[in-house]
């Protein structure tokens, strides 16, 4: 008769169907098996600080964070200071957080590099409003064309306050020659959500283009991104 051995100490068990481990297994097995679309904003931020807070139930901060934020995008886009007042988070939970956000706008980037701007217009948008539509102080970014429009460069050039970013022309051409340009397509955002233009915006838009003119470069275009919503100037006969 053979005999049944007691299980090794060393083996953990199964987990149970209603602890937090198995919680956290038929949320992955249903991710893995059923696709993202399966999961909830909610099982989704659960899911990611997992990896950061092992010994945590994360369900009541994942819940904490839409009550906070609104969605999943908001949450994983929020300062880290807001982040960091959403008890039970602490550093490694807004961590996790920023590297999602951080990983989603490189996988939106790809879409644009090494690939004509202006023929991939819905993607550059996609990426932009990724970018700053979510931003609570105004930001200033150049894209740099070479001349087969091929992005060059997205540069950072400027922050500034919930209604003004302080922009000089005579920089953003230098920049230009420094990579050996030969358009630009200037991008910033309006905090507000409202993406029409400001009297400034024009004006600087129009300090700009002459700038860049006096030296054979092109402005293509001057993107301003709300939230949600988005105006350009060369579409709307400003440029």
């Amino acid at each position: 008769m053979t005999a049944t051995l007691p299980p090794s100490p060393a083996d953990p068990p199964p987990p149970s169907p209603i602890s937090a481990e198995g919680h956290r297994t038929r949320m992955r097995a249903r991710l893995l098996t059923a696709g993202p679309d399966s999961v909830a904003d909610h099982e989704l931020l659960e899911m990611v600080l997992f990896l950061a807070l092992p010994r945590r139930d994360t369900k009541p901060i994942a819940r904490a964070l839409l009550t906070r934020f609104g969605s999943f995008a908001g949450a994983v886009s929020a300062p880290p200071s807001d982040l960091r007042s959403i008890d039970g988070l602490g550093d490694a939970g807004v961590a996790a957080l920023k590297t999602i956000q951080a990983a989603a706008l490189r996988l939106v980037r790809a879409e644009v590099m090494d690939r004509p701007v202006l023929a991939n217009w819905d993607r550059l948008l996609d990426y932009l409003m990724a970018v700053l539509a979510r931003e609570r102080v105004e930001h200033f970014r150049v894209l740099f064309l070479d001349n087969r429009n091929g992005l060059l460069a997205d540069e950072a050039q400027a922050r500034g306050t919930v209604n003004h970013t302080p922009v000089y022309p005579r920089e953003v051409v230098k920049r230009a020659l420094e990579l050996h340009a030969a358009s630009l397509i200037l991008v910033h955002n309006h905090p507000s959500g409202d993406p029409a233009p400001s009297r400034d915006d024009i004006e600087m838009t129009r300090l700009v283009r002459e700038a860049a003119a006096a030296l054979s470069i092109t402005l293509q275009d001057h993107l301003i991104i709300g939230n949600g919503r988005w105006f350009s100037f060369r579409r709307e006969g400003l440029l």
